[in-house]
């Protein structure tokens, strides 16, 4: 048996908490799979996971031989890197995260240029508007929009997302047009609820910083939906300048509050601390990076 290949297959399935997962990542079965695992708990004379129908959970000696696991691996993994520095291929699978709207706005795009690049790669873009574990969900890199609240994460800022308050000229004709933040109040805003700030705008002005609590009858997790929503004519929104680009060119929407300056908010590439970035990771990050900086639609509109 390959010790350290079985112990990287048991590290992944704690990791990732399915069989059936490892083996897809690895394309194969779940039964090889299995099998490693039972030959290796047979070697070492003792349980490493308890199986379960709705679960996978370690034993004692299981969780202290996955601590032990990690540890080794990531030696090996960084004296294999100090040797071929400089060296490493840039190929293989690369498993990615984000928001749906940036991954489908601003990743999916951009992917057949990379690709057409680095043909050795293979792309699995995973989008979610929940905040993914990369550990788990077994992501090389996620791309996260504002204040990063896990320090225990290797992150490198790659853009910014300038935001601007828009609304139809419909709705404006409607309901009149905020000449200060403080008029949002009498306003529908539309609230994208998974921003730390969660209903609070805040801008700068000259006369300083205005922190406005806003109120509406309608929020989304996802800023797709806020967009449509502002498209319909529901109400206000604070939203990234990428999201409504083509729209404020079209004349669909109307930007407002226009002296003064919405609070930006960083892009950032996460990694896994425990984990080297590989050749890979580090030239889609790279590209990414260079890629946002000449961005029309990432820049701030004056």
């Amino acid at each position: 048996m390959d010790k350290l290949n079985a112990m990287a297959i048991f590290v992944r399935v704690v990791e990732r908490g399915s069989f059936s997962a490892v083996a897809r990542e690895m394309q194969t079965s779940q039964p090889t799979i299995s099998k490693v695992l039972r030959a290796l708990e047979s070697e070492l004379g003792g349980k490493l996971i308890a199986r379960s129908t709705r679960k996978l959970s370690l034993t004692d000696e299981g969780q202290r031989y996955y601590d032990q696991c990690r540890q080794i691996l990531a030696a090996v993994d960084a004296a294999e890197h100090s040797f071929q520095s400089g060296r490493e291929t840039i190929a293989g699978p690369l498993r990615i995260g984000s928001s749906v709207s940036f991954g489908r706005l601003q990743i999916a795009p951009r992917l057949p240029a990379f690709l057409a690049r680095y043909p050795g790669i293979q792309i699995d873009l995973q989008l979610s508007d929940q905040n993914q574990d990369l550990v788990s969900e077994g992501l090389d890199v996620t791309f996260r929009i504002g204040a990063l609240n896990d320090s225990g994460l290797i992150a490198r800022q790659i853009g910014t997302t300038h935001r601007l308050t828009v609304a139809t000229p419909q709705y404006l004709a409607q309901h009149g047009e905020p000449q200060t933040p403080e008029d949002l109040r009498e306003h529908n805003c539309l609230q994208f609820n998974l921003l730390t700030s969660q209903n609070l705008w805040v801008y700068d002005h000259g006369t300083g910083r205005h922190e406005v609590r806003i109120k509406g009858n309608a929020q989304s997790n996802n800023s797709e939906a806020i967009r449509e929503m502002v498209l319909g004519g529901l109400g206000i929104a604070l939203s990234p300048v990428w999201l409504f680009s083509e729209d404020l060119k079209a004349g669909k929407v109307t930007a407002i509050l226009q002296d003064y300056s919405a609070q930006s908010l960083p892009i950032h590439a996460v990694s896994p601390a425990n984990r080297r970035q590989s050749a890979r990771v580090k030239a889609f990050v790279d590209y990414m990076s260079q890629a946002l900086e000449a961005a029309p639609e990432l820049q701030a509109i004056k």
